[in-house]
């Protein structure tokens, strides 16, 4: 199957970005990048009230699939509310975990990964689970356990300690 070529085409063109730069040109971490985004208010809102914000802001690296706000927003009615309950730190924490890969995974190693297996590719989160991700319509499209899928919608988007890639969809683990 060669799908490399026509989708790293489809992927890569407008989607990576440069290194987001603070005001000292020194690139910011992921968590910075994500508060400096109008289109991640709520991940960064569930970082603070799970307590993350220091671990993703540490060396790493780490790759990040982060839905947007629209992601949140299509959850279930009372979803966001309940799982950023002081109560529920520890399922807000699992769900977060399961956005977040160790390492630093660039768009082009996803479809690397995914043209070696065939069609697929598993990887593995910080949370001990695991995503799927494949090709739909020449876009990356990651699997959770419960059959939900999200959309790779921007890719590459690096910062000190890792790379950001935004989704269209929120992950939920088991």
């Amino acid at each position: 199957m060669r799908i490399l070529p026509v989708l790293a085409a489809v992927l890569l063109s407008g989607a990576a970005a440069p290194a987001i730069a603070d005001k000292r040109g020194k690139s910011s971490t992921i968590v910075e990048a994500a508060i400096a985004s109008p289109d991640h208010k709520t991940l960064v809102a569930a970082l603070k009230a799970a307590k993350l914000v220091d671990t993703l802001s540490g060396p790493g690296p780490f790759t990040v699939f982060a839905p947007t706000d629209a992601a949140f927003a299509a959850l279930p009615a009372g979803t966001i509310a309940s799982l950023l309950e002081p109560a529920n730190i520890g399922k807000l924490q699992a769900v977060l975990a399961y956005h977040v890969v160790s390492g630093q995974v660039k768009a082009a190693d996803v479809i690397k990964a995914i043209e070696a297996g065939k069609g697929t590719a598993k990887l593995t989160t910080v949370e001990g689970s695991t995503l799927t991700a494949n090709l739909v319509n020449g876009s990356v499209v990651l699997t959770d356990e419960n059959g939900g899928a999200a959309t790779v919608v921007a890719t590459d988007l690096e910062g000190s300690n890792g790379v950001i890639h935004v989704t269209n969809a929120v992950s939920l683990p088991k």
